[in-house]
């Protein structure tokens, strides 16, 4: 399935509507440590117009109730932050969804534009065609860190919340520089992947460990929306990549992605789809050494000094 209205996270601070039907609306989101270029950033989710008139509407009221609470800059779609739904796909291409990816009406964008929001941030996935290709920089790697006493092991299924809690803590370290960062508690963390258990497919999550304590993984799963729609289970999404900042783990992302990607051509496997990567991240140019750009994403602002 892709991410719905009935998925986005409902803690916000207010909910604005619009006139004449309840569908015209959006979420607004100002508490919490967000900001960029010392601006304060208000976040407007949740976002749902039946026409362009309508979502200017609403989008104008979401800036004026946000230039209330002091934002002087409106970001969105986004629900919250960037651990929830967010971006609008801009730039469709010829394939169709996902599994767990976002998705929203062709118009949106422009409902958006036509508001006064410009693009702050841009993002992509890419499908690769060539799992049966191999990074000729992994051996080496792989040797380093070995030698290092860095060990390679896939997930265990039946300790799933246990394992996802246990890469809390690099993810939070490996994405702290990432564009409009906020922390997540490991509770909300744990909750966010937890229905996802009866969906992997273990062979596809690979966690590497250093003296008993995680420094990167690699989570892959099925495209369950593609055997829904097409019946094929060829198609696998890389979800999450990261690792440890410590410069000792160097060239880790690259041999996790390796291994993920040996795995699911010895699985059966044959195409790979590198999920909702940030245009400016290290990950695009581990991306880029197999797969080409299928899809474009778009994350809006608007200036509120003048609101």
């Amino acid at each position: 399935m892709s991410e719905s209205s009935a998925q986005r996270s409902d803690r916000s601070d207010a909910r604005i509507f619009g006139t004449g039907d309840e569908r015209n609306a959006c979420s607004l989101w100002w508490r919490g440590a967000l900001a960029f270029n010392a601006q304060r950033i208000g976040r407007i989710g949740g976002y749902d117009a039946i026409s362009a008139a309508a979502g200017g509407e609403v989008l104008g009221r979401a800036c004026a109730r946000l230039a209330e609470h002091s934002c002087t800059l409106a970001v969105g779609p986004m629900d919250g932050s960037t651990w929830h739904r967010y971006r609008f796909i801009t730039e469709r291409g010829d394939e169709p969804p996902f599994f767990l990816e976002p998705d929203n009406p062709d118009e949106y964008p422009e409902h958006f534009r036509a508001a006064g929001f410009r693009a702050l941030a841009h993002y992509s996935s890419a499908l690769d065609h060539g799992l049966h290709l191999r990074d000729a920089n992994v051996p080496a790697i792989e040797e380093r860190l070995a030698l290092a006493g860095v060990t390679i092991r896939t997930l265990e299924p039946a300790s799933f919340e246990r394992e996802i809690r246990s890469i809390h803590r690099v993810c939070l370290e490996s994405f702290a520089r990432n564009f409009l960062y906020t922390p997540i508690g490991e509770d909300e963390f744990a909750a966010m992947y937890m229905p996802l258990r009866d969906r992997i497919d273990p062979s596809l999550v690979f966690i590497a460990e250093d003296a008993g304590a995680v420094a990167g993984f690699v989570f892959g799963l099925p495209d369950w929306l593609r055997v829904q729609r097409e019946g094929q289970r060829d198609t696998m999404i890389v979800k999450t990549l990261a690792r440890r900042a410590d410069e000792r783990y160097r060239g880790l992302g690259s041999a996790l992605l390796e291994r993920c990607r040996r795995a699911a051509s010895d699985g059966g496997y044959t195409r790979c789809v590198h999920a909702l990567m940030y245009d400016e991240n290290a990950s695009v140019g581990l991306s880029n050494r197999f797969g080409t750009t299928m899809r474009g994403y778009t994350l809006f602002a608007r200036d509120l000094s003048t609101t």
